[in-house]
């Protein structure tokens, strides 16, 4: 097997012993970067001389003889929603399309003191809003299991590039399933930690109390080493939580016995793909027969959730978004004889933002303006509550929910762009997680008869995602799905 096909654990294991460099496993990711990456549009930043350079001190380190981390010398790829000094940060937007960080995230700052080797940025639906890598500037990204289908959004280009093995390792951002989904429909391995758990300090902000860092892996070993690595408190990030971090490698056995698994009703809906019911409750029937106990649920407020957080996303946005304007950094409109600030701010944001980005800060203004705030917020925050509550209320008998990922496995490029409800609708089964605030993963558990990929969630309560890991690394211990390779 190539280098650039193993996990990121067996990597770690083959650069500790000295078996491999950290160099020769990076040199085989952007060989295969090279091969590959025209077909499915991963990337939207490379940066192989830093890269290489980074994998040379690290290969000096175990030359010396010094301690490593578990990960050093691992090739990863970052969403390019994440600030790394001195590299673009495009959020793959034409209004940030120049913008050179000057500061690391945290999340990349506790990376880089682990000696992780950074590839480049990957490709995104414009400022993190959409569900299938189209609305990028720059290009659409194409699912490696079939090219004329989606990878899901927004982070379609670090699933991508873990299920195509140009990346061992990569880091998403989740807002309403922005991690989830993608994994999903590339069949790869996304967690979505509890809010606060991973600091959002130098991550571009679009709906800030929704957003999270999280990790896209190629198994879950792989997902708990990178969760040891950037979990944590951070002071510079106000919704941090100062709350113990385990070493999640632990939590990886092989039992699940006694474990009290829901499954809510209201996540099996008509209209549903039948390929992808069936792959879950055969999923939930393996799960049983390793000795877990299953209950059906009721979460009643379940129906509600895709119009609260489009109310509640758009308006953060609305919000967040408005620092675009051309002055302080970013994209200036060069149109010539502005008559006032006004005009050159109208035409910066009318030149620098997409079609999508326009429609959710026009949502979002709309939901917060006077007049319209009782209405539309301030009714969807009391909803989000509910939708809360009837999570709560689950795991007081709970351990865990098991729910489909996404309610269809990939679609075609295309064929749902122009319909931004349909297209909404794709993130169903993930925003409630986001909406409560609890961790939630997804892991391959399936296939459709036409190769494409199924996943499977599995949500727990806040700072549980032990729970989830325990129950994710049992049944991978006993399928295949995730060791499927498509073919490019």
């Amino acid at each position: 097997m190539k280098l650039n096909e193993l996990t990121a654990h067996e990597i770690g294991e083959l650069i500790k012993k000295g078996e491999v460099s950290s160099e020769e496993v990076t040199k085989s990711v952007f060989k295969r970067i090279e091969k590959v990456e025209k077909t499915i549009n991963s990337f939207v930043t490379l940066i192989k001389d830093e890269a290489l350079k980074q994998a040379r001190l690290v290969d000096e380190k175990i030359r010396k003889k010094e301690k490593i981390s578990p990960l050093a010398g691992v090739p990863i790829a970052i969403k390019d929603n994440m600030c790394i000094d001195g590299v673009l940060t495009t959020c793959s937007s034409k209004i940030l399309e120049n913008f050179k960080s000057p500061y690391d995230a945290t999340v990349i700052k506790r990376l880089k003191e682990n000696d992780l080797v950074f590839i480049g940025k990957t490709n995104m639906d414009e400022f993190a809003m959409g569900s299938s890598t189209e609305n990028s500037a720059f290009k659409i990204t194409h699912n490696p299991w079939n090219l004329e289908t989606i990878p899901g959004g927004s982070s379609g280009g670090s699933a991508a590039a873990i299920a195509s093995d140009e990346a061992i390792l990569a880091l998403g951002s989740d807002t309403g399933g922005s991690i989830r989904q993608p994994a999903s429909l590339c069949g790869v391995v996304g967690l979505k930690p509890t809010y606060g758990r991973v600091s959002r300090y130098g991550l571009v902000a679009f709906a800030s109390s929704l957003d999270q860092i999280g990790p896209l892996t190629k198994d879950i070993r792989d997902c708990a080493l990178l969760m040891n690595l950037i979990s944590g408190y951070d002071e510079r990030d106000s919704t941090s939580c100062d709350y113990p971090v385990p070493d999640y490698t632990k939590s990886l056995i092989n039992d699940i016995k006694e474990v009290r698994i829901g499954v809510p009703k209201e996540y099996f809906v008509k209209g549903m793909d039948e390929e992808v019911e069936k792959s879950v409750k055969d999923a939930i029937r393996l799960l049983e027969k390793l000795g877990a106990k299953i209950e059906e649920i009721s979460l009643p407020h379940t129906e509600y959730a895709v119009a609260v957080y489009y109310l509640l996303a758009t308006a953060e946005a609305s919000s967040n978004l408005a620092r675009y304007e051309g002055v302080k950094y970013g994209r200036r409109s060069q149109v010539a004889g502005h008559r006032s600030l006004i005009e050159m701010y109208e035409e910066t944001r009318g030149e620098g933002f997409g079609d999508e980005v326009k429609r959710r800060i026009m949502l979002g203004t709309y939901a917060l303006s006077a007049g319209y705030y009782d209405a539309y917020y301030l009714k969807a925050q009391k909803v989000r509550t509910l939708v809360k509550e009837d999570i709560d209320k689950a795991f007081e008998k709970c351990d865990c929910l098991i729910t489909p990922t996404s309610p269809t496995p990939s679609f075609k490029i295309g064929e749902k762009i122009d319909d931004p409800l349909k297209m909404y609708l794709s993130d169903i089964f993930t925003i409630s997680t986001n909406l409560a605030g609890i961790p939630g993963i997804s892991i391959p558990c399936g296939f459709t008869k036409a190769d494409l990929p199924i996943g499977l969630q599995i949500l727990t309560k806040p700072f549980a995602e032990e729970t989830i890991l325990r129950v994710a690394h049992t049944y991978e211990q006993h399928t295949d799905w995730h060791k499927r390779k498509p073919r490019i």
